[in-house]
């Protein structure tokens, strides 16, 4: 029961985010995403991967084997490297409203 209640907590947080639905690295440093509310583009992450936190993405190799955490939603790759799909979502739809300007 212990295990359903804190179940329950997480899902009813996680009701108001976005849920990354498709996902695949582009040349470039670039990755291509669709979120489950139908918004989808490219996110340029050469700016991140030339910090010393991300510098491990810099082989465009590992940069490929980019994956989605099941449980958190969380854009990662190996090594403990992952971005929060709502700075992700946040990132596409400025540039979907920029856009429309």
């Amino acid at each position: 029961m212990g295990f359903s209640l804190k179940h329950r907590r997480y899902r009813s947080r996680r009701l108001n985010m976005h849920t990354v639905t498709e996902l695949r690295a582009e040349g470039d440093y670039t990755l291509w995403l669709r979120f489950d509310d139908g918004l989808e583009g490219h996110v340029y992450l050469g700016e991140w991967v030339a910090t010393e936190m991300y510098g491990a993405l810099s082989d465009q190799e590992t940069f490929r084997k980019v994956g989605l955490d099941p449980v958190s939603n969380a854009v990662t790759w190996e090594g403990g490297i992952n971005l929060d799909p709502e700075v992700l979502y946040r990132d596409l739809a400025s540039k979907a409203e920029a856009a429309l300007h």
